[in-house]
């Protein structure tokens, strides 16, 4: 189903946070429904935020050595099935193309679920020496996970938008070290383009990566008290380097397998950016990602119509050099109404001109985040956006590491462990021994998970909240989505 018509949004985010999510989505036009079950449309200004990230993401990526490269979409099934524990990971997710025109297949080909397979069976004869890695490539794409969870635009869907880090080194020591630096290119865009603090930690065997050795993640906390994962990171080890014998030449002349990472991040952080940020009237935008930063409304009558446009266009025309600059000059709307598109939209700062303004050579800024209002000077008009854009950036992250700092609790007990996953919800950090079948009886019983574990660990942990036994890590429990 699809809304078209332009409303405010009618549902509380602390009341009914899935109905005030859809709705905000919906009706501040950033994505639709698709005639295709789970698969949403990016309208304009939602897919504008993904250029934001993808693009700021993709610099880092170029600035720490890693290159672009493209694969095919269809994944022959010989290459899908090569590593077995990758393949049973995907195979209930997989969507497959079976007939071509009137013609069945010799093969069924997948649609990408992740692109592992098809680019080591290619790369692998790319690669002859050592003086061949290491090979740091990048794809963009879209992937198809057929899920059967409940699809949520943004947050799950059968098909989303996402980078593909692979990578391959000569030596484990290369491959590990790598963890850092794309975790910490994450953590950088997360928080600084999107205003997003997150967890970071290492996933449990039972839920990292299928094929992978260990899996990373940057976890979020959304405001009804679920955690989400957002961009991860996994060592390979030498698992897919066995399959599909991707091997070298050292200097020593002797043959040697690759050592292997993946890496990814998804538009599932604007879901998360949306339901962070967003209030009652609808999108909060960072500044740094907006489509639009700055919307100029002129208070109008028929008596002064002209003038004050006049000024408007001017003002505009300062601006629009340095910010992404909108003008409103329907005549058919209220400059009420237009308040009220613009704050459902989430434009960060608008600013009002009126005749008033104009005799007094001012103009007035309202800021998106906390609806202040104040004058300042026109003369002044394109340094004072830029201080407010900025602080708006900044005020958006410190809040949003307030509220993740607040939905971080502690635990010593199961019982403790318990009562707060059901009254609080949130993370809630607890010893935790190693196994998984107390990692299952957690989950079982408070529907809680490990969603990951803290990369700093103490150096005493404790006993395990479940078993009672030494525990080996903190971690990170939360029911999650």
């Amino acid at each position: 189903m699809s809304e078209t018509k332009q409303e405010g949004i009618t549902a509380k985010k602390a009341q009914d946070f899935d109905e005030w999510y859809t709705q905000a989505i919906l009706r501040s036009e950033l994505a639709d429904y698709s005639p295709v079950s789970g698969c949403m449309v990016y309208r304009p200004s939602g897919y504008a935020i993904w250029e934001k990230l993808r693009d700021g993401t993709d610099k880092e990526f170029k600035k720490a050595g890693v290159q672009n490269a493209y694969f095919p979409l269809l994944i022959p099934e010989r290459l899908l099935t090569k590593e077995q524990e990758h393949v049973e990971g995907f195979a209930p997710e997989v969507a497959w193309v079976t007939e071509a025109g009137n013609s069945k297949l010799e093969e069924r080909l997948a649609i990408r679920p992740t692109s592992e397979t098809i680019i080591y069976e290619v790369v692998r004869k790319w690669i002859r020496s050592w003086r061949d890695l290491p090979l740091r490539l990048n794809l963009w794409n879209s992937v198809v996970r057929w899920e059967f969870k409940h699809p949520t635009p943004f947050l799950r869907g059968r098909e989303f938008l996402w980078n593909e880090g692979h990578t391959m080194f000569a030596t484990r020591e290369e491959a590990d070290a790598e963890r850092d630096q794309i975790l910490g290119i994450y953590k950088k865009v997360t928080e600084g383009l999107l205003a997003l603090p997150g967890l970071v930690g290492r996933k449990t065997d039972s839920e990292k990566f299928a094929g992978a050795v260990a899996s990373f993640s940057i976890e979020h906390v959304m405001p009804n008290g679920k955690a989400i994962q957002g961009p991860d990171f996994h060592s390979d080890g030498q698992n897919f380097a066995r399959a599909f014998e991707l091997g070298f030449i050292d200097q020593k002349g002797e043959r040697q397998l690759v050592w292997q990472n993946t890496w990814a991040i998804t538009t599932r952080e604007i879901g998360v950016m949306i339901a962070v940020h967003g209030d009652d009237k609808g999108l909060i935008i960072p500044p740094k990602v907006a489509p639009i930063q700055v919307v100029i409304v002129p208070i109008v009558n028929d008596e002064t119509r002209s003038r004050v446009l006049e000024e408007a266009k001017r003002i505009r025309d300062l601006l629009q050099d340095s910010y992404l600059v909108r003008l409103d000059d329907r005549d058919y709307l209220t400059p009420g109404r237009k308040f009220n598109e613009w704050e459902l939209k989430g434009v960060p700062l608008r600013l009002e001109i009126g005749p008033r303004d104009i005799n007094q050579s001012q103009v007035v800024l309202v800021r998106r985040d906390t609806s202040m209002k104040r004058a300042a000077k026109m003369i002044e008009v394109v340094a004072e956006v830029g201080r407010e854009l900025e602080d708006i950036q900044k005020a958006l992250l410190a809040r949003a590491t307030e509220s993740l700092a607040s939905s971080v609790h502690t635990a010593r007990s199961y019982d403790e462990l318990k009562d707060t996953i059901a009254k609080e919800g949130g993370v809630v950090q607890a010893a935790w021994c190693g196994s998984e079948e107390c990692e299952e009886g957690v989950k079982a019983e408070t529907g809680a998970k490990i969603v990951n574990m803290p990369l700093d660990q103490p150096a005493v942990v404790g006993t395990c909240v479940f078993c009672g036994k030494a525990g080996i890590a903190i971690a990170n429990f939360a029911k999650s989505y």
